[in-house]
């Protein structure tokens, strides 16, 4: 369960979903850059368009022109779907997330589909092999921080970005495992099954692409788009959802949601694909390709998110701005310009890893972020004594973190030597001589030095040694 929302906003259960309740309102979006009349210029899709977090729209030519009227005539339902095949979500799946936040900020009511189920049947799209099998037990503990990651955003976003003179839409976390767990295999496939052409499902890319490789396609990955289908569908009929939003590698999923509504109801129903999140060389961000940045603290802590923003090239930096902040178009070309008379300062990336932490991790995570970076790149004792022992763990991941009785007269090349730091004997004694230890960040070459408190001992009883450049060994002192 989330952590407490502003004003009436809560979470409740109800039939295996966690809601967030707010009063909501009509929003009139007009139009976006999908054709439209001139008023469409003010629009949520053209917005969204403008800012680069919309990539296509299904089909083409409804979407361009009745998806627009259908945002303006009131309050309308979209959903987005993830499958909880990791214990987290990583900044790739974060767009999906803000395109909804978006959409709820106009009035628009929101559905964040974990699949409990489909989890288990492994999405082909943009895999080169099939996904090892997972067992009940873990996609439930995966769904499980997902959806806690997932509220904390909302939450986040709420309390840190949202602009109270507007109401916003609801937001309700599913679980697909629910309206699956009492189907049977002949029951599902007699009712799901008959509406779906095998030409059309055997066409996508990311079937061709399966079938053309060495290890082809099973069976259970070809029915994937089949379950993806019938969500849309059941998502559709009980809660009125008319758009989904997707990846762009999953736009095959989405054909065959609105082939599959049409089908059955005849109901109009529109697909959104945003962006893939890519690294600087093109890869995929994500944990097939192995370079995931998490969006939970225990996987990325919120300094290593902070960094990882904070390093991204001076080309790419305006373009993130746009996809992952809620600044306005006008501020972001004013960070930039300040960005481009001091370059050095690195203003825009700044301000781009304090936004993106704060919705992720709060202003707490932010604030950790900070302390973090000031003590590890700006030697600040005062960082260093304000940073809890989580955080400078998190901080010196691969530091060993030892615990010492502060005996009367304990001295620097004592220290050094009860957390093996230093080889014993002459040698580890020249070392220290030669100044190649330090103690929060001040050099300490006489090795028979009694450690001082608030000096060598910090003020939250921490001492952070470092043997030579890279070399850090956190000491927590207990006393007598």
């Amino acid at each position: 369960m989330a952590a407490s929302m502003a004003g009436t906003c809560r979470y409740v259960s109800l039939h295996g979903s966690f809601i967030l309740l707010r009063r909501t309102r009509l929003y009139l979006t007009l139009k976006s850059k999908f054709h439209c009349t001139a008023p469409a210029h003010n629009g949520l899709l053209f917005t969204l368009n403008k800012r680069g977090i919309l990539k296509n729209s299904f089909p083409e030519d409804a979407a361009q022109d009745r998806l627009p009227r259908l945002l303006q005539s009131g309050a309308q339902t979209v959903y987005c779907g993830f499958d909880p095949t990791a214990d987290s979500l990583h900044v790739g799946n974060l767009l999906a997330i803000i395109g909804l936040l978006h959409f709820r900020s106009a009035g628009h009511h929101v559905l964040a589909v974990l699949g409990g189920a489909t989890a288990q049947i492994g999405d082909p799209s943009g895999k080169t092999s099939e996904r090892e099998r997972m067992s009940a037990e873990v996609v439930e503990e995966n769904t499980r921080s997902i959806r806690e990651s997932i509220q904390r955003i909302f939450t986040n976003h709420e309390v840190h970005f949202q602009d109270n003179s507007k109401k916003l839409g609801t937001v309700t976390v599913l679980n697909n495992l629910h309206w699956y767990k009492d189907w049977s295999v002949v029951g599902f496939l007699s009712e799901a099954g008959r509406h779906l052409r095998m030409g059309t499902m055997l066409s996508r890319h990311s079937v061709q692409t399966r079938l053309k490789s060495t290890d082809g396609m099973s069976l259970t990955e070809f029915t994937y788009q089949m379950f993806q289908a019938y969500d849309f569908h059941h998502l559709n009929q009980i809660y009125g959802c008319k758009i989904q939003l997707g990846g762009s590698d999953q736009l095959g999923n989405l054909m065959s949601g609105h082939e599959y509504i049409h089908k059955v109801s005849g109901e109009e129903v529109y697909g959104l694909t945003l962006p893939l999140v890519t690294s600087t060389v093109g890869d995929k961000l994500g944990k097939t390709a192995g370079n995931a940045v998490w969006l939970n603290r225990n996987k990325t802590s919120p300094f290593e998110l902070y960094q990882f923003l904070v390093r991204q090239p001076d080309a790419i930096v305006k373009h993130y701005l746009k996809l992952f902040t809620f600044l306005p178009l006008a501020e972001v070309e004013r960070v930039m310009e300040q960005q481009r008379e001091d370059p050095e300062k690195r203003l825009a990336h700044k301000r781009l890893a304090a936004e993106v932490t704060k919705l992720v991790h709060g202003k707490e995570g932010l604030e950790s972020a900070k302390r973090c970076t000031n003590a590890l790149y700006h030697s600040s004792v005062q960082a260093l004594e304000e940073m809890s022992d989580e955080e400078l763990q998190q901080l010196f991941r691969e530091a060993p973190f030892h615990e010492l009785l502060l005996e009367p007269g304990t001295t620097v090349v004592d220290a050094c030597r009860s957390v093996n730091a230093i080889p014993e004997g002459p040698r580890g004694y020249q070392m220290v001589l030669a100044g190649a230890v330090s103690i929060n960040h001040m050099c300490v070459d006489k090795p028979e030095q009694v450690l001082i408190p608030k000096l060598h001992i910090l003020s939250n009883g921490l001492s952070l040694l470092k043997v030579g450049k890279k070399n850090f060994y956190i000491i927590k002192w207990l006393s007598l």
